[in-house]
């Protein structure tokens, strides 16, 4: 794995020491959890174990880590977790956007009401920080390229959109009322190795299947931001250590897009099954909720000093090539 070596040190961060992270064991929280460590922070990770893997947790820093297999909406559990915790890195959702076309409670319960969890856990307990990770589906599908914070109003086309916009409204309002301080990150599209959904992951699968032919959904002229997983966690951290609004809000991604069709052509290529051929499904986009362009203003995060190491297709190349390791062919 491609580790950052944040410029950072432990008392740059403050005096908190202990932080629990909700989805610690997936994609992104998983990354989180190690760098958190790395600073010097005892991590609690608070994880149903859905989509994340014990195996993406450390196994060599017991002193500083500790995991419990909890569930969000489950608020007696939430509680429990949350004794003697400095700060709250709430990264746990539904990673599938189109889950929620079909089981439509999802984003309802595994979003929203686990929001409400665990700030209400977090007053409990008289804990005031939180970081939440939002999502760039909030602007919906007629925002302004690049989208900047400041947009508005936000009209999601999704569920998983309307949970990430509805978890963010409770949390300014814990803000406003609670004198909670919040950090919340809308992000692009986060890839790297870890990961277990996307567009990049479904390819890959795809082709391992079937090495002659690669199915895409849509019309391939689907055009997005894309943002590597290690640029995501050092952008958290460095915000997280420079801005000290009560709310303080950011977009995080690249410089620029990629499309679906280029995205096939990257992970064709790394795979070495040159002679697939690319089958459209047709349509303007891949699944119903499904934004066709999105690229989010970034110069809000790099008016703090922070740059992405990974233009969009850099960042698919890069995934690419670990997530076949990881994926085997």
């Amino acid at each position: 794995m491609c580790r950052y070596h944040l410029p950072y040190t432990e008392a740059s961060l403050g005096n908190i020491m202990r932080a629990l992270v909700t989805g610690g064991a997936g994609f992104i929280g998983s990354h989180l959890v190690d760098e958190l460590i790395n600073l010097g922070y005892n991590v609690v990770v608070f994880d149903n174990l859905s989509s994340g893997k014990m195996e993406f947790l450390p196994d060599d820093d017991k002193e500083k880590f500790e995991f419990i297999e909890g569930d969000l909406t489950n608020l007696e559990q939430v509680k429990s977790a949350m004794k003697n915790i400095d700060c709250v890195f709430h990264l746990a959702a539904n990673p599938d956007i189109r889950l929620g076309t079909k089981i439509t409670d999802t984003d309802l319960k595994q979003g929203t009401i686990a929001t409400y969890n665990v700030l209400e856990s977090m007053r409990l307990n008289d804990v005031k920080k939180i970081v939440f990770a939002s999502s760039s589906v909030v602007y919906g599908e007629n925002a302004p390229l690049p989208t900047p914070e400041s947009f508005g109003p936000c009209l999601p086309i999704s569920l998983y959109g309307a949970s990430k916009l509805a978890s963010e409204g409770l949390i300014t309002s814990w803000v406003g009322t609670f004198g909670f301080q919040a950090w919340i990150f809308r992000f692009a599209n986060i890839i790297g190795d870890r990961g277990t959904h996307g567009v990049i992951f479904d390819f890959i699968h795809k082709l391992k299947q079937d090495p002659s032919r690669l199915e895409v959904l849509g019309n391939g002229r689907q055009e997005k931001s894309y943002m590597d997983v290690n640029d995501c966690v050092a952008a958290i951290l460095h915000i997280y250590q420079t801005e000290n609004e009560a709310i303080n809000l950011f977009n995080l991604g690249s410089h620029d897009t990629c499309s679906v069709t280029r995205i096939a052509e990257i992970v064709i290529e790394k795979t070495g099954f040159h002679d697939a051929v690319i089958d459209y499904t047709g349509g303007d986009r891949g699944w119903a909720g499904d934004i066709p362009r999105a690229m989010l203003s970034i110069d809000k995060m790099l008016s703090t000093g922070y740059d992405v190491s990974y233009n969009s297709e850099g960042a698919v190349g890069n995934t690419a090539e670990v997530l076949i390791k990881e994926i085997g062919l």
